[in-house]
């Protein structure tokens, strides 16, 4: 077991990618407190982590329902040994289109409730211990509509590289993972049917080299990657979990002959 003996921390760890790492990490022999905004995907979350598994309702944005949050973890496991800032929002900014709310939503949600989380997370790590931040291939596409997003994720490489900096005295390690698209409740409500899902990921597939989109486990095994000690010299890096989109996009489906 790679995580015998540690305790982990993940916001947004009630569904998708935080809950797949959740139910990773415990299976590697962690103990794991997750966090969530809706108290009864939280109860589920937490039932299916079983007696390793411990949730608190808490806001990403609310940084004294986290710092709470964290006290909590500390109480029922004792100290961290790695964090995982999963939580994060969706949100269509257009230019012409977008109202000052729509777009501070996001950019609090997405870099400053990332920022705090790892504030808060401070005091309650041990020395080499890991942080994980979550970030996007948004940040260096391009994709139309998405400034606000794109910005915060391209705030949270950079605030990557700034908190390994300063944790790395204590031995601890900063690093990010930026997946592509990939099969999460983010989605929403903003496909109509199961059909009108399943298009939009035949064309997302054409533009990946590997000719799909990701699943949750893509990035739960590489997150716990970073948060093992087989990353004990992995420091401030970021990984992008996308099928080769950002490396080799000519490579994709819809390039070939």
């Amino acid at each position: 077991m790679r995580l015998k003996g540690k305790t982990a921390f993940i916001t947004g760890g009630n569904s998708g990618i935080g809950l797949a790492t959740a139910k990773l990490f415990v299976a590697e022999g962690a103990r794991v407190v997750v966090t969530g905004r809706d108290q009864a995907k939280l109860d589920a979350a937490v039932k299916d982590l079983g007696p390793n598994g411990f949730g608190v309702k808490a806001d990403a944005t609310d940084v004294a329902a986290l710092e709470k949050a964290f006290a909590q973890a500390e109480a029922k496991f004792g100290k961290l040994d790695i964090v995982f800032a999963n939580a994060g929002i969706p949100g269509n900014t257009p230019l012409g289109g977008t109202t000052l709310e729509a777009f501070e939503t996001v950019i609090k949600t997405n870099l400053t409730g990332v920022f705090f989380t790892v504030q808060a997370a401070v005091p309650h790590l041990n020395d080499n211990a890991s942080v994980i931040l979550n970030g996007s291939v948004i940040s260096v596409l391009g994709n139309p509509g998405y400034s606000a997003y794109a910005a915060t994720k391209a705030g949270v490489r950079a605030m990557a590289r700034v908190m390994a900096s300063e944790l790395s005295p204590r031995g601890i390690r900063v690093n990010l993972v930026s997946p592509g698209a990939t099969r999460t409740p983010i989605w929403g409500d903003r496909f109509a049917s199961p059909e009108a899902f399943k298009q939009l990921e035949q064309r997302m597939s054409l533009s990946t080299p590997l000719g799909r989109i990701g699943e949750p486990d893509h990035i739960s095994k590489t997150v716990l990657f970073l948060a093992s000690d087989d990353a004990a010299h992995v420091q401030g890096q970021e990984i992008f979990i996308d099928g080769g989109s950002t490396a080799s996009p000519a490579g994709a489906p819809i390039y070939r002959g």
